[in-house]
């Protein structure tokens, strides 16, 4: 089964080199090969989340059989292999970007069906899922940077494809801008681990790392980056530019873009540093973080006029959850008596809602897509009475927006109040902020839903239809995953979340599992 590893990262990359041959031969013998793409690397992960699930941890080493070769000389191996280390952390973000994949390339076949570039397009999102499939399966940190760097090209291109009289264009340079500082920032960290400990390897470095003053700084270095790739507060300026003037079907890639830096995040301080590091200060810094991004996000979001600006700014928002969730874990990481009482089910909500997010976020961005392609505003001000004549994107919407809200029975509720019950414990008042954000979270939607769908319909919609069948089927497939998630939480947790958390706090499990117990 772990031959299915390298097919992850090379079905992708042969689909998108292969886009603008194909395309030469005709637009359907191009989006045939998008759909093919698009179906074996889906296949193939999610060959590779049931084989972790069932039988634990896969290490593949590129050029050698042992993965053990992958370590430094002063163990026995070479130290120039290219190492994929899929846990069930791993598996789970893996599953998280095929949901994602397979919906977004459904609903872009009637979306972009109009547009030109169509080849450079395709070829550019399957280029974007390579880096993302090897930001969350890597066990290097140089190799991390590359598909760091390559998800960060590919993402500028698509976020400035549309140009649209340059706003597009001003998006995709400040996501190239902040891509480019938080890159530097990531490779200036792994020459500091470098320098003092003559491996790239993330589960040699975790076996012999000290907290030295230059470790330290690579720590912030590298939370800093990811971070700002993250879109968290203060560092989440680039995030309304670029989420609103993307199209929405990349919008919704960006979001797992981001959560895969945020997954990055976890690895460092859970994987790398474990409890080498004081806990207690990177945790509260991480804290702070969310509850910062989770009230600037969602005051920032009720004022806005546009409906695609607005929801970005949820994006930061609904960011500050999971990072409280993490922070919790992160400062009682030493603790065990508090790890288990608590910080454990923190860790799962945060997990937890990182798959919510980009399926609730996702939609609603597909959703803002599908009113733009009939519509061709996204003025909340010259919208009204959609309902009457696109009936399933509304109802899509209602979905996501109770969802993002927290409402049960759909999934945002099931991962926050995993959140709210456990940080409740550890502060009440980071509980209590994190509660008035969702009632702010749905204020802010039920303005959008009134301003989109309600009233009559407006002339100049007469016209208005639903959307083709290919977005509605996008569409549908997160909508029912927000449900069946939110209904079944227990099952999502007990299958997925828990062996997530327990993987990342289990540092000596990942280091042993990796260097073959040397």
């Amino acid at each position: 089964m772990s031959q299915y590893v390298p097919l992850l990262v090379a079905l992708p990359l042969i689909a998108a080199f292969a886009m603008p041959l194909v395309g030469m031969l005709g637009k359907t013998i191009r989006n045939s090969l998008a759909i093919i793409a698009m179906a074996g690397t889906v296949t193939a992960a999610l060959l590779l989340v049931y084989e972790v699930l069932v039988n634990g941890t896969i290490i593949y080493a590129f050029g050698a059989f042992d993965p053990s070769l992958a370590i430094p000389f002063d163990s026995g191996g070479v130290p120039i292999r290219i190492l994929f280390v899929i846990d069930a952390m791993s598996a789970f973000m893996v599953l998280t970007a095929a949901i994602m994949m397979f919906a977004v390339v459904l609903y872009s076949l009637s979306s972009e069906s109009e547009q030109t570039g169509q080849d450079g397009y395709y070829a550019l999102l399957f280029l974007m899922m390579v880096g993302i499939f090897g930001m969350v399966t890597t066990g290097d940190l140089f190799n991390f940077f590359v598909f760091l760097e390559i998800n960060s090209l590919a993402g500028a291109a698509l976020a400035a494809y549309r140009i649209n009289k340059g706003l597009s264009v001003e998006g995709g340079l400040k996501y190239a801008f902040i891509s480019t500082i938080a890159g530097l920032f990531f490779l200036f960290a792994i020459g500091m681990l470098y320098g003092q400990y003559n491996s790239l390897n993330i589960a040699y470095i975790a076996s012999v790392i000290d907290l030295t003053g230059l470790s330290l700084v690579a720590l912030v270095l590298m939370i800093t980056s990811l971070a700002m790739k993250a879109g968290s507060v203060p560092m989440h300026f680039w995030t309304p530019d670029t989420y609103s003037s993307a199209p929405s079907s990349i919008t919704a890639i960006l979001i797992v873009s981001s959560m895969a830096s945020l997954y990055a995040i976890f690895r460092v301080a859970f994987s790398l540093y474990g409890v080498t590091m004081n806990v207690v200060t990177i945790g509260w810094i991480i804290i702070i973080l969310g509850i910062l991004s989770m009230f600037i996000g969602v005051s920032m979001a009720l004022p806005q006029k546009d409906v695609k600006r607005l929801m970005a700014y949820h994006s930061v928002s609904q960011i500050g959850y999971m990072l409280v969730g993490l922070g919790v874990g992160v400062a009682v990481l030493g603790d065990t008596q508090m790890m288990n009482e608590f910080g454990l089910v923190a860790m799962e909500g945060g997990i937890f809602h990182i798959i919510n997010y980009a399926l609730y976020k996702g939609l609603l961005f597909l959703i803002a897509g599908a009113v733009i392609y009939r519509c061709g505003t996204r003025n909340l001000n010259e919208l009204g009475g959609l309902g009457h004549s696109m009936k399933w994107t509304m109802g899509f919407f209602i979905i996501a927006a109770l969802a993002i809200a927290g409402i049960p029975p759909f999934n945002g509720f099931a991962s926050k109040i995993l959140i709210y019950e456990s940080v409740f414990i550890f502060n009440p008042y980071i509980s209590v902020i994190a509660m008035v954000v969702s009632i702010m979270t749905l204020a802010s939607f039920v303005k959008v839903f009134h301003s989109m769908f309600m009233g009559p319909k407006l002339p100049q919609y007469a016209e208005v239809k639903e959307v083709p069948l290919p977005m509605l089927i996008g569409m549908g497939l997160l909508a029912a995953l927000i449900i069946l998630f939110g209904l079944f939480p227990d099952l999502v947790v007990n299958l997925l979340i828990e062996p997530a958390a327990l993987a990342f706090i289990d540092q000596s499990g990942y280091i042993s599992s990796v260097m073959g117990g040397i």
